[in-house]
Parts: C-alpha cells; sequence; structure tokens
C-alpha cells in the first residue's frame, strides 16, 4: 500500500513567515511609539520626538510590504490600527503635554486628551471607510502619521520646552491636528500616487531633493514638511480659487472681441446687390 503524500513543511514555513513580516514592522512602530513616551517622561524630548518620525516610517512599510506579498488580513488591521493608537495618539500627546502643556494643569490634561481621542476616531473611522472609499487619491480629514508629526517636528526643531506665556503655542500645535484629524477635510493620499511615466523622472528627483534637506537641515526640513501638509487643502483652496477667477476673467475679455469681430466675406455672404443683375 503506497504511503500517502504529506505536504513540503518549507513552503508552508515560509507562508508563516511572510505573513509573520508585516505585523513585525507593525510591532516596532509600537515600541516607537512606547520609546517616545518614556523619554518624554524622563525629559529627554530630542531622543523622544525622533521616535515618532520612525513610526511614520514603519507605519508605511507595513502597509506596503503586506500589500506586495498579499499578506493583507483582518488581524493586520486591527492590530496596525492599535499600533497608530499608540504612536499617533498617545505619544505624541504626552509628548506635547511633558513639553509645553504642564504649565496649564488641567487644561493642559484636556488638550491632550482631546488629541488622543480625535486620533482614536480618525483611525476607527479610516477602517470603516477606508475600504469602501470611491476616491482613493484623497483621504477624509487629516492621517494620524501626518497630524503626530506636527507636534514631533517641532518638538524636534526646539527640544528645550516650553515655559510661561509660551507654553500657549503648544495648545494649537495639539489641538488643530486634533481637529482637523476628525473633520471632513480632504488631504493628497500618496499611497495611489505611484511612480509612473512620464512624471517619474520629476517625482525621483523630489524625492532626492527631500532626503537631501533632511540629511543636511533635518529640524527645519521636518517641520517645513509637516506644517506644509497640515496647510495643504487650504492652499489648494485658495490656488483653485484664483485660478477659476482669472479663467472667469479671461472668458470675460474674450466674449466682447469675438462678439465685436468683424466678419469675413464666406460668412457674411454675398453683398444684397450681388443678385441684382442676374
Amino acid at each position: 500500500m503506497r504511503a500517502p503524500e504529506m505536504m513540503p513543511v518549507r513552503p508552508l514555513r515560509e507562508r508563516r513567515a511572510v505573513f509573520l513580516l508585516p505585523s513585525l514592522f507593525t510591532m516596532a512602530n509600537m515600541f516607537c511609539g512606547y520609546a517616545c513616551i518614556v523619554h518624554a517622561m524622563r525629559g529627554d524630548y530630542e531622543t523622544a520626538a525622533p521616535f515618532v518620525g520612525l513610526a511614520v516610517v514603519l507605519d508605511v512599510l507595513d502597509g506596503r510590504i503586506a500589500r506586495m506579498t498579499g499578506s493583507t488580513s483582518a488581524f493586520g488591521v486591527e492590530f496596525d490600527s492599535l499600533a497608530d493608537v499608540i504612536s499617533f495618539g498617545v505619544a505624541p500627546a504626552v509628548l506635547a503635554f511633558s513639553w509645553g502643556l504642564t504649565t496649564f494643569g488641567r487644561l493642559g490634561w484636556a488638550a491632550g486628551f482631546i488629541y488622543v481621542a480625535a486620533a482614536a476616531i480618525r483611525l476607527a473611522r479610516f477602517n470603516i471607510q477606508g475600504m469602501s472609499a470611491t476616491d482613493k487619491r484623497y483621504f477624509a480629514g487629516l492621517p494620524s502619521p501626518a497630524a503626530a508629526a506636527v507636534p514631533a517636528s517641532t518638538v524636534f526643531a526646539y527640544p528645550y520646552g516650553l515655559t510661561g506665556w509660551y507654553a500657549m503655542l503648544a495648545l494649537p500645535m495639539v489641538l488643530v491636528p486634533a481637529f482637523l484629524m476628525v473633520s471632513t477635510i480632504r488631504y493628497l493620499s500618496f499611497k495611489t500616487n505611484e511612480l509612473k511615466k512620464p512624471q517619474s523622472y520629476r517625482r525621483l528627483i523630489l524625492i532626492a531633493l527631500v532626503i537631501f534637506a533632511i540629511t543636511t537641515h533635518p529640524q527645519i526640513t521636518l517641520v517645513v514638511l509637516a506644517y506644509s501638509y497640515l496647510m495643504s487643502p487650504l492652499v489648494g483652496a485658495v490656488a483653485s480659487r484664483l485660478r477659476h477667477r482669472h479663467a472667469g476673467r479671461e472668458a470675460q475679455t474674450a466674449t466682447p472681441l469675438a462678439e465685436s469681430a468683424p466678419l469675413s466675406l464666406d460668412e457674411a455672404g454675398p453683398p444684397p446687390d450681388a443678385y441684382r443683375d442676374l
């Protein structure tokens, strides 16, 4: 009697390893959030703030790896959201509170909690609406990693803490991204903007310039990038309104010229006396 064939063990192990790989990046993302909290409680803001930036990079990588390897799962989606609540919700709030909100006491506690609640609501809404979104080019509301980049980049640029009246600057730094996260303002998504021709070379050059700027002047570059993306819908709305206004003026100036332009002989037809001699 022939023995039954056994399934190969190696492909099964490789398949399990592929499914485990995105979760490892998610775990590293969560560790970065925890490390940011620990260093912020110690007052080491210069070390705490870059952990949020590293968590953003890991959050992008785990999703890309899961899609490339075909290892997306319901567990991975939930695990990623829980890690994002820590890294992009609790960690930036604790960092901002320790850096400048402690002066306000309970008001600082409330501002930090509003940020955490907004990040959790934003992630829960994305899990519900993200898959059914018709336009993948935009996010509904400010993404939580971009919101976390605002306080993290600010603290990284000025890691000395705020005291006195200067601590008032920490309130809008936390509350503005919080309200934008739960808003319906559209933000451009870079997930679907792949490097495609004919714009691939321009985007590669732009990425190279950003990497060069981060390498040479990391504090200034990260602050400019974070706040530029935060204000991008407002800038886009102003630019669109100016563009439409300019197009309307051109249409108004072009219409009278078209009406007053003289007709050619073919368009006007023969003169009235042309058929008199026939």
